[in-house]
């Protein structure tokens, strides 16, 4: 079975797994203040879920969902990380983050950034422009013509291809926004993000777009 290591319990994190449960994968979820305080969430997970450090969350995950906003400073396990697909999560908020002088300046992209932190990773922005609660409420079947869209950007074609698989089975169609450098286009202010309530694939491509830099300073 699937293993999908989760580095983030909070909002994002816990409903992924829950999603990832319901589709049959197994997960390992780490916090930032240890595994004894998952406790609550792993019984309610139930025995496909075990608790652990982000840097066994992060071995054992076949892949990998990075709930967590970046920081200047590396944070994350890249030893553990080498190799493996990862899905970053992460929105670039000024007020929350601080700010970042190259992701300001347009330079890059925090995903990019992201990137050059876990250099022997495969870093995809995932999930990013979808509230969490709404991954069960949007959820829609194969084919239906109102089922909601979310993008993917990467600059590695196999991790695009494994979160488009995600996101069927999750229940939403895709939207490849790669390479990396592009995924400034659904970020915070955007279009594609103003949307996120409900966007078919049509209305997510034509978001993607419309979007026009933003200066975040």
């Amino acid at each position: 079975m699937t293993v999908i290591g989760i580095i983030g319990a909070g909002e994002v994190g816990s409903q992924i797994a829950r999603a990832a449960i319901a589709n049959g994968y197994e997960v390992v979820i780490a916090n930032s203040r240890g595994p004894e305080t998952l406790k609550g969430l792993i019984d309610e997970l139930g025995p496909s879920a075990r608790a652990a450090t982000a840097a066994d969350a992060a071995e054992a995950g076949d892949f990998v969902v990075v709930a967590v906003p970046l920081k200047l400073i590396n944070d994350m396990p890249v030893e553990q990380l080498k190799g493996k697909i990862v899905l970053d999560t992460n929105n670039y908020m000024p007020w929350r983050d601080g700010h970042f002088p190259m992701i300001d300046s347009g330079a890059m992209t925090v995903h990019e950034l992201r990137q050059m932190q876990l250099p022997a990773s495969k870093v995809t922005k995932a999930f990013t422009h979808i509230q969490a609660p709404r991954l069960f409420i949007s959820s829609r079947p194969a084919g239906d013509p109102d089922r909601h869209a979310l993008s993917v950007s990467s600059d590695f074609p196999e991790a695009t291809e494994l979160v488009t698989r995600l996101y069927d089975q999750f229940g939403f169609d895709t939207v490849d926004n790669s390479p990396l450098s592009e995924s400034w286009r659904s970020g915070p202010g955007q279009p594609a993000w103003a949307a996120h309530m409900h966007q078919t694939r049509a209305e997510l491509i034509a978001n993607l777009a419309r979007a026009q830099r933003i200066n975040s300073k």
